[in-house]
Parts: C-alpha cells; structure tokens; sequence
C-alpha cells in the first residue's frame, strides 16, 4: 500500500517534534559535560543553564537546518550538519556563560559539551535509521534479487530497498564487473563473484535452493556482451533479466516522502548492442555548427531527427527542418522549440523532389551546412514502387546538392546506406547513384581548391527506426506472436541511432578538414553483424517469454530485392583506415559528376514518363553490380 502524501500539517508537526527533541539532547549534553569534567559536582544544574544550552544548540542549528533533517534517511550530510551545529552551539553556550560571569567547571568546557552534543545528537538519528531499515530490504515474500554492478548505482539501489518496509525486492549478492571486489559487502550484502562468473554464480545459488528470481542490472553502462552473457546464464536458469530503476526514482527522499515504489525497469534491446564509447571530438563539431546555418533534410525521420537534436545542441545560427511529412516535422519541430528554444529552427514542408520548391527553399534559408537525410529506405517497398525510389533517392539527392551548391553552402553530407553496396535492389542501386553524384562533386571541388564539398556516410540498420525489424516484432509481441523472419540466416549491421548521428558529426568534420585529393566514403564501424533470427529470440527473452515454447518464430523467405548478408565495402573500395576512431573509409571509385548528373535526369524523365523498363536499364549501365536484376526486372516488366 502507498504511503499517503505528507501535508503541511504533518511537516509541521515534525519540524516540532525535532525542535523539541534537540533540545532536550542539547540540555542533556550540558548535564554530561558538566559530570564528565566535575564528576564530584553538585548533580543539580540549574534550570536556566540547561534553557540556555538547549537555545544555544537550536540557534546554531538554524544555518545548519537541523530541525528540517529527516531523521529515518540521516546520510553523512546530515551528521556533518549536526557536528558543525554542535561545535557552534558548544560555542556560544560557553559565551554565554562568560558574558554573564557564570565560572565554567573547567576550561575545556566548549570541547566536552561539543563532544557530547555530537553524540547525544548522532547516535539517535543513526539508531532510528539503522531502526527502519530491513536486511537487504523486501517486505515478507518480497522476491529475491541478485544485482549485477557494484558501483554507485548498486548501492542508490540497495538503500531504496533499505528505506522501503513494503519493497517487493529483496537483494541476497551482486555481482562486480571485475574480480577484485569478490568477498566484499556493500550494506552488507555480499558481492558473489563478477559478471563473467554469472553461470557459476547461479549454480552455486541453485545448489543452495537460494535462486534468485531475476537479475537486476544496476550498472547504467553495462557492455551489450556482457549483458547478451548475463541473458543467456539467466534463460538456463529460468530467471528474467531487469534494469533497475533510474537514479531519480531512487531518490530517498521521493521513497520516503512520495510513496514512491520500485518499479523494475526491461532491458532495451538497445542495451545489447552497447559498445565501448568512441572517444568524440566535441570541439570540433561544435565548431562545424556553432554560430552556422544548417539545414537537415528528412528531419521527421528517425536519422533526421536525431540529427536535428544533435545539431541543435551545438548552438546553430538557424536550423532548417525539410520534410514532406506534416506530422512528423510537427513533432521533432515541437520537440526542439522544447528543450532548444534559444535556437532559430525554420521548419518547412517540402519534397525533395520538387526542384523549383527546392531551389526556393535553399535560396531564402541560405544554408552553410546541409545533411541530407531524405530517402525512401524500405527495400520491399521501394522495390514494390521502383519509379519512386529513383525520384527521391537519385534525383532528390541531385536536386539537394545542386540546390546547396546553388546556395552557397559550404558542405553537404550525403547519409548512405550499405544496401549502396554491391545493391540487390532499386532502393540499394538508387542510393549507389546518390553516392556516386555526390563524390563526383567532392573530388571536383577538392581539385579545384574550391566549392561545396560532400561528405558521404555509409552504414548499416538503425535498431529501432522506423520501419526497422525492432518495431515491427515489438508489435508482433505485443499480439502474442508469431515473429516473422524472412531467413534464418540473414544478418544485418546494426547501430543505435544516436550512436549513429554522432559518428556522423564526427565523419563532417573529419571529412571537411580531409586534404586528401580524391575524398572517399566513410563507413560507420557498425561491429560485427547480427542473425535477424538472434535478435527475435533476444526481444522474446527481454519480454519474459521462451522463445519458440511461449513464442513462435517463422520463416517467410527473402523478399523481393532483400540479401542474406549486406556488406560494408564494395570490392573495388579497399578500406582505408583514419585517425578517428568507428571511422572507415571506403577508397572511392570516383566518376564525372557532370556524365552521372546527366544519366540521373535520363533516368528520372524515363521515371515520369511511366517508362520502368528503361529507367532500370540506364540505371544498370551505371551500377554495374546491379545488372542482373535490372536484366530480370526489365524482362518481367
């Protein structure tokens, strides 16, 4: 049962009794202090005397806001708030004494009575705290629980459940992330082993009929192979796998006061891909943005608007918002006057399609900076709506670029895709012919000395984006399964988005500042690839449920234009390594942006004219790797 809210009256009456308490412990450390300095003294202190040293004591505490201190969660802050108010109280009691001409029992006085107030005040709050708390926290039949980090947020978690009489959790070990601290307590519970030990750990509790009923993660930064490692001991034993809650709702004083509960927290599917941090230059991208105008195109999307929340923390001079999508522009725009409402945004609706509007747009907001985000990137449906994807992810990509240059843009930054390689599909292929426009331009302006540079970025599958595999089986468990794969052993690269935007930042500015004659694609180190199927069973298991026994899998077979495995370098773009850590770069294989502008516009009249066959044709003359299915496409057309 919830603990009813505190009302004026109650804190009223608290800070009453707290006045009242402190100052018959001030008056009893007078008493103390006296028999400790004189023990053969009259016993009897006259009333005045113990008035005095209880006012002395309040008046001291008032800066120290004793009489407001929360006795039942007293921390360190609190007992270095009542040794100061001692000292000070020990101190004008004794002048007191002096200014009226009372003989003090010895000179040491001020010390003894400070001594005593320290004790007679501490030793109460403590011993009311220690009091309240429970062994390991938990209320009768409150579930055990083994925590997994034995840092901060192990202990912020253990003094929840410490402060929480009706806490449905009960802590019985941690586990560390390193051997060192094995054999050692916090608040008295003990730490197990490490997380590398989790299988032993378990066996060792199961053997002892002391089995958990979950794990709670504690450690907010707790690597994504460890977790997968955590998980995979957990299912064995039957046990579910949790977050703790957030530091805020840890807070002791919103456990005591608001009859906050703890509330355990699921592990995101985020959280297994959590890799070592990239060390990023912040200066640096606050120097390509601060005090700049920027435009992000496709700004409603997932990328777009992780971009235009990056972007505008960096403190633009303006920041345009391009989107064809009403609603999902609203939103990121509402977004930012929100948490940004010192940065100009500009928000407008616009197809990137549309040259003419384009054209316009660029030439009132005169961006310096421009990432393009733009794109129809669903390869089932662009493959179902092959025109489209030309227009918008060729010819649109054109049209940004030229509009940009127009403008008087300094940069353009393409965001590519790994479909670009070696492509199966017209989304892929389409997105080949944006990178190769694009590095047309760059090497021109890079020999030149002169004109807009465009910066390319390739990566992988943004877990969680709209229109990925993450929402779509969220969804499916949601409606109890089955969770569809297509194949069982496709596999993707994947990238949390805002892992994703930063890296992009840092390739900008490592791409605008590159001397390197002929530029070159940078590639997102997106770590090792993932089995679609794994990460299924992974969203099963975060859900609570067993993956092919409470949950089924199924296999459709590959879609129309999708591959098993999707690559990061083509074979003719030997990685080059660079200085920046998570940053690659794929040597371009570099094309004259005039001839490819060109065949972009054929293609796009062929796409207007309803003319598919043709359109594909001139777009596997130009993608080589992608003949074979235009062949097949322009023989079923």
């Amino acid at each position: 049962m919830a603990r009813p809210l505190a009302t004026p009256r109650h804190a009223s009456l608290r800070i009453v009794v707290n006045v009242a308490l402190d100052g018959l412990l001030a008056a009893g450390s007078v008493v103390l202090a006296r028999w400790l300095l004189a023990p053969a003294a009259d016993p009897v202190v006259p009333a005045w005397t113990l008035a005095w040293g209880a006012a002395a004591l309040l008046l001291a505490g008032l800066p120290f806001r004793l009489s407001v201190q929360y006795w039942r969660f007293a921390g360190p802050s609190d007992l270095l708030g009542v040794g100061a108010a001692s000292l000070t109280g020990a101190a004008a009691f004794a002048l007191g004494l002096h200014l009226l001409h009372v003989p003090a029992p010895a000179p040491t006085l001020p010390v003894v009575q400070a001594l005593a107030l320290m004790v007679l005040l501490a030793v109460p709050r403590v011993v009311y705290r220690l009091m309240q708390e429970e062994p390991g926290g938990g209320a009768v039949g409150a579930q055990p629980v083994l925590l997994v980090g034995a840092g901060e947020g192990a202990d912020l978690f253990l003094r929840a459940l410490a402060g929480d009489r009706e806490a449905p959790y009960r802590a019985v070990g941690l586990l560390s992330l390193g051997r060192a601290q094995t054999g050692r307590r916090i608040h008295n519970c003990p730490i197990l082993g490490s997380a590398d030990d989790v299988a032993a750990v378990l066996a060792r509790l199961r053997a002892e009929q002391a089995l958990p009923a979950a794990l709670v993660v504690t450690e907010p930064d707790l690597p994504g192979d460890v977790l997968a490692g955590l998980m995979a001991a957990a299912e064995r034993e039957g046990l579910r796998v949790a977050r703790a809650p957030r530091p805020t709702a840890l807070d002791p004083a919103r456990q005591g006061g608001a009859g906050g509960r703890l509330e355990l927290r699921p592990v995101a599917i985020e959280d297994l891909l959590n890799r070592p941090l990239v060390p990023l230059d912040r200066a640096g991208m606050a120097r390509l943005v601060q005090g700049r105008r920027v435009l992000v195109t496709g700004a409603g999307g997932s990328i777009g608007a992780e971009l235009a929340r990056q972007v505008a923390a960096l403190g633009p001079t303006l920041l345009g918002l391009l989107d064809n999508g009403e609603f999902a522009l609203w939103q990121i725009d509402l977004e930012l006057a929100e948490r940004h409402p010192a940065v100009p945004r500009r928000a407008v609706i616009a197809d990137i399609r549309d040259e003419t509007r384009l054209r316009a747009v660029m030439a009132e907001l005169r961006p310096e900076l421009v990432f393009h985000a733009a794109a129809l990137k669903h390869v089932p449906m662009v493959e179902a709506n092959r025109t489209e994807g030309l227009l918008t992810n060729a010819a649109g990509t054109r049209h940004v670029a030229d509009a940009a240059r127009a403008a008087g843009a300094q940069a353009m930054v393409l965001i590519s895709t790994d479909k670009a390689v070696n492509p199966s599909s017209v989304m892929g292929a389409s997105k080949r012919l944006a990178e190769m426009y694009c590095q047309g331009l760059d090497t021109a302006a890079r020999r030149a000395g002169q004109g807009m540079r465009c910066i390319t970025v390739r990566f992988g599958n943004v877990l969680g984006s709209t229109g990925s595999v993450v929402p779509l089986f969220q969804r499916q468990l949601a409606q109890g399964g089955p969770l569809t794969v297509t194949h069982p052993d496709m596999q993707r690269y994947f990238m949390t988005v805002r892992e994703a935007v930063a890296l992009v930042l840092q390739a900008s500015v490592v791409g605008s500042q590159a001397a390197l004659p002929e530029g070159g694609i940078f590639v997102l180190d997106m770590g090792p690839p993932v089995r679609i199927v794994d990460l299924a069973r992974q969203m099963i298991r975060l859900a609570g449920l067993r993956p092919e026994v409470d949950v089924e899998i199924r296999f459709t077979g590959l879609r129309p234009g999708e591959k098993l495995f999707e690559e990061l370098f083509h074979g003719r773009e030997p990685a080059v390594p660079t200085a920046t850590p998570g940053l690659l770069m794929a040597t371009p294989r570099t094309a004259d942006a005039a001839i490819v502008g060109r065949a972009i516009e054929e293609i796009a009249a062929a796409c207007r004219a309803g003319q598919e066959r043709l359109a594909l044709a001139m777009l596997g003359r130009l993608v080589p790797e992608f003949a074979t299915l235009a062949e097949a496409g322009t023989a079923n057309a």
